[in-house]
């Protein structure tokens, strides 16, 4: 250990922490990253890590001028541009790399310091959740730390009184910084505003639904929305957020149906019993206009900074797509009937099926329906959901490919499909024998999370159900996923899928599902507090500024006037603690030093203890002969100084002689 501290002088000690500090502010990026500028950037660490290690010079410029451009040539090649977010920080990142291997003043170390803080930064534009913000925290704190290591002239301290201090840096500044957060205007918009192409990974409900649609968007663990009910929260199978109605069938895809041009729009007939049941949503961002609302959704839906529309089919969407995160409230009618008594030739758009497609279906429809020629569309619907039940099919979240015809082959070949698979071949079998139907596709049910009350819905929880019409009692929601894993409603997605047998994870998975295992409280907390930092921090927006500075300036008056004047006494506060701290000379600072590194020890000097007594008592201490010798000259010669006279010069060359004494004295 000791030849390897030998060998590892001041420089490249500074340059390895350094290497450290930007290995750590780009290693948030490879997860976006193209793989080839991670591989890059990693062979450029490395490369300049062994320069530094084996004492070898810097490549020339004329090496890296060609590897930059064809770096950046490659980056318009991946991004077909250099504009934007993805492109902008593939640069810098790249930058930064190249940086590293042209240091040749200090001047370029406090370049490439500097640009180290703007990358570290950029990081936030693709995740702000708490494990990003400690990271970015700790990354902070060793860019202080190699900050400060090249700005020493003298001797350079050990890393970890390095460390500390440049922790105590951060520290010091969290409370201004968290005045500034809370008190200084803020724009409209969220806390870190996007390009446009910031969005562009972010995934939601589509207008349209082909076998293996929502399955492949129910293996995203990622929020939805997060929901908080003013009241009792609904059974699990009462929670159908509605989004879209889907009633165009082209033989394998769903669409919504177009609306003609001129054709009026028909009056929502609504009968909605009982009281509405109040919430609050609490939007994610996910690039798409079409909103999930708790069935039925009770008119006057307003969104903050965004506007509305709604459809014949009670859906909601935006005019633009929802890029950030949006709170809003809204209420729903549990119990309703809608757009009874209507007249059936309405209905003939949800009666329509393509020719030549699914011959198969066709002909069970006609079978069923011949079995009971006088049954109305309630009797019809329970044959096509009893045939789900007890004819062998099977709820999966990978169903097999299927073909043209693609019911056929679902009702008569796999007989194993995702929630998609059984609305839309329900539909089409109720539409064959004469029943009005649709498709509505939306998320089912969601988690809720004892410790705040929040329930969280993720986008595995989407979900296809359908919708059929009669004259009598309207639409009426019929899901047929229900026939065939009734846990899926009742309970969550994990519940009605077969466990893993892969790994052994099940055991583990299963104590996660369990609401009362340790493993759920700990998720439920992790929640909790990760919906508490979206709500205070993240969604810090004016007008909750507003709201909380009326609030507090109710308290104590004018809520900016005492937010300043905290901001003031803080700053002076610490002012004086720094005045404590700091001795009045470097004869005192040395003192003080020499007596914390004794104390750590075990033999701290007494309130009223002098030097020469103090010396005494450290002569009993353990220590080699070295280190005894070392210590009493440090306090002779402070003694001497502090308490005895002498000229400018030799204080400063004593002054010198006690800094290299003190690190033989530990």
């Amino acid at each position: 250990m000791k030849r390897f501290a030998l060998r590892l002088t001041r420089d490249k000690a500074d340059t390895l922490l350094l290497l450290v500090a930007a290995l750590m502010v780009l290693a948030p990026h490879a997860a976006h990253l193209p793989l080839w500028i991670s591989a890059l950037t990693g062979v450029t660490l490395l490369w300049r890590a062994a320069l530094t290690w084996l004492g070898k010079r810097l490549p020339p410029v004329w090496l890296l001028v060609p590897i930059a451009l064809a770096a950046m040539a490659s980056v318009y090649l991946t991004y077909r541009t250099l504009l934007g977010r993805d492109a902008g920080v593939a640069m810098l990142v790249l930058l930064l790399a190249f940086k590293l291997l042209e240091i040749h003043a200090k001047r370029d170390l406090f370049v490439l310091v500097f640009l180290s803080f703007f990358v570290l930064l950029t990081s936030f534009l693709y995740s702000q959740t708490i494990p990003s913000a400690l990271w970015v925290a700790l990354t902070l704190v060793v860019l202080l730390t190699a900050q400060q290591s090249f700005q020493y002239t003298g001797a350079v301290p050990p890393l970890r009184r390095r460390l500390r201090s440049a922790a105590m840096l951060c520290l010091l500044a969290a409370p201004l910084a968290a005045l500034l957060f809370i008190g200084f205007p803020r724009i409209q918009g969220p806390l870190w505003g996007l390009p446009g192409d910031a969005l562009g990974g972010k995934t939601g409900l589509s207008d349209s639904m082909a076998p293996g649609t929502l399955s492949s968007l129910a293996q995203s663990d990622e929020p939805a929305f997060r929901v908080r009910f003013f009241g009792a929260v609904p059974a699990q199978q009462q929670l159908y957020w509605r989004s879209i109605v889907l009633g165009d069938y082209d033989g394998r895809t769903w669409t919504r149906v177009p609306r003609k041009r001129g054709l009026q729009r028909l009056e929502i007939a609504i009968q909605a019993r009982g009281q509405p049941l109040r919430y609050e949503t609490t939007l994610e961002a996910s690039n798409t206009r079409w909103l999930a609302l708790l069935e039925l959704a009770a008119p006057g839906v307003q969104l903050p900074g965004q506007r509305l529309r709604d459809t014949d089919e009670m859906e909601w969407h935006t005019v633009d797509p929802v890029t950030q995160r949006l709170r809003f409230h809204a209420s729903a009618y549990l119990d309703f009937a809608l757009q009874a008594g209507e007249q059936p030739q309405h209905m003939a758009r949800w009666l329509e099926l393509p020719a030549g497609v699914n011959p198969r279906t066709l002909a069970l429809a006609q079978q069923l329906r011949a079995a009971q020629p006088n049954a109305g569309a309630q009797q019809l619907s329970n044959a096509v959901l009893a045939r789900f039940r007890t004819q062998g099919y099977s709820y999966t979240l990978e169903p097999p490919l299927l073909g043209r015809d693609a019911v056929d082959d679902f009702l008569f070949g796999s007989k194993a499909g995702f929630c998609e698979h059984y609305a839309g071949a329900y539909v089409v079998l109720m539409r064959a024998m004469g029943v009005a139907a649709r498709v509505v596709t939306g998320y089912q049910g969601g988690e809720l999370n004892p410790v705040d009350g929040y329930l969280t819905v993720r986008q595995s929880d989407a979900h296809a159900w359908a919708e059929i019409w009669t004259p009598q009692a309207g639409w009426q929601r019929v899901d047929p996923t229900a026939a065939v894993a009734p846990e899926r409603v009742q309970r969550n997605l994990a519940r009605a899928l077969p466990p893993p047998s892969g790994f052994g994870l099940a055991p583990l998975l299963e104590l996660q599902n369990d609401p009362g295992s340790w493993l759920a409280q700990l998720r439920y907390n992790y929640a909790a507090l990760n919906n508490s930092w979206n709500q205070w921090v993240l969604d810090y927006n004016p007008d909750k500024q507003r709201s909380f500075l009326e609030e507090l300036g109710a308290t104590f008056g004018n809520a900016r006037s005492a937010l300043a004047a905290l901001l003031v006494a803080a700053l002076v506060a610490l002012w004086r603690w720094r005045q404590q701290q700091r001795p009045t000379d470097a004869l005192d600072g040395l003192y003080a030093a020499f007596c914390r590194q004794q104390a750590r020890r075990g033999v701290a000097r007494l309130p009223a203890e002098g030097p020469h007594s103090y010396a005494a008592r450290l002569r009993a201490a353990p220590g080699s002969a070295a280190q005894h010798a070392a210590r009493d000259q440090f306090l002779h010669l402070y003694g001497g100084l502090k308490y005895g006279a002498g000229g400018t010069e030799s204080r400063s060359a004593s002054l010198a002689t006690l800094k290299n004494l003190l690190p033989l004295c530990r």
